[in-house]
């Protein structure tokens, strides 16, 4: 970064995410509605971070400030999700499309073990580089009654996500055998407007909607007045005609022939 005085900042990375969420699409809108996945910021060595941390753990939570790495650019105007159907600047959002890529989070922290801090509640993706970790003191962080501008809180509107027995299996079958976290992911997506199919992600099926993470498939229906979203299976985005083809863009073929021999 270089500022009209011609002055130069540059960070070093005190260490790096280790987390569940290795695509943009997987994380939640805020890191409150993570559910129970469970992240670790790994310092790096050789740098006394031992004693830097020392009086952490009688925290309930801390602020991460990070960088996201995935951005090569920023947005002046953004369409932020879920909210508006129009764009806001970029400093009006919690966009990562900014011009300076740093973002922060306030998580819950959880325990140390040795550099490895571990926290919850977290929105940050994995292989993030970290810059600084403060703790969160309630008395000169949180102002709750503070207005909020264009942000809707829509937590009422929050849709219980629900999966079928077959559907679970599968998604316990692909945890353990690839490490897709399909469950976690239809939760994230699905919890909030979950039949809106204006998402790009989201298309209807006659009847039931459809999310598409990448070349899986996750097929569901909708109970308005309940507030309730059941996933009824999950079924590989490949045709069988697809699958017989030699090219394997995403070299996960061999998984999706495998999938298909199961009783799902």
């Amino acid at each position: 970064m270089k500022n009209k005085n011609n002055h130069e900042f540059s960070f070093i990375p005190i260490g790096y995410v280790k987390s569940d969420f290795k695509h943009r699409y997987e994380t939640p809108r805020q890191g409150v509605l993570a559910g129970d996945s469970i992240s670790y910021i790994q310092l790096e060595e050789g740098n006394n971070f031992q004693q830097a941390i020392k009086e952490l753990e009688g925290f309930d939570r801390i602020w991460v400030i990070y960088v996201f790495h995935l951005n090569e650019n920023w947005k002046t105007m953004v369409n932020p999700p879920r909210h508006l159907d129009k764009k806001v600047g970029v400093f009006a959002s919690r966009s990562p499309h900014r011009p300076n890529p740093i973002g922060i989070s306030c998580v819950k922290f959880e325990k140390i073990d040795g550099l490895k801090i571990f926290i919850s509640e977290s929105d940050i993706l994995d292989g993030s580089p970290i810059l600084d970790i403060k703790p969160y003191l309630p008395y000169s962080d949180s102002f709750p009654e503070s207005s909020t501008g264009w942000v809707r809180t829509d937590i009422d509107e929050k849709y219980i996500v629900d999966f079928l027995p077959a559907a679970a299996d599968a998604c316990d079958w692909l945890e353990k055998n690839a490490e897709i976290k399909l469950m976690n992911f239809a939760r994230l997506q699905l919890e909030f407007k979950p039949s809106d199919n204006t998402r790009k992600r989201v298309s209807n099926i006659g009847a039931e909607f459809e999310l598409a993470y990448r070349t899986w498939r996750i097929n569901y229906t909708v109970d308005e007045h309940e507030k309730k979203v059941l996933v009824k299976n999950i079924h590989s985005g490949y045709t069988l005609k697809e699958l017989s083809f030699p090219e394997d863009k995403y070299e996960d073929k061999a998984l999706h022939k495998k999938f298909n021999k199961l009783p799902f």
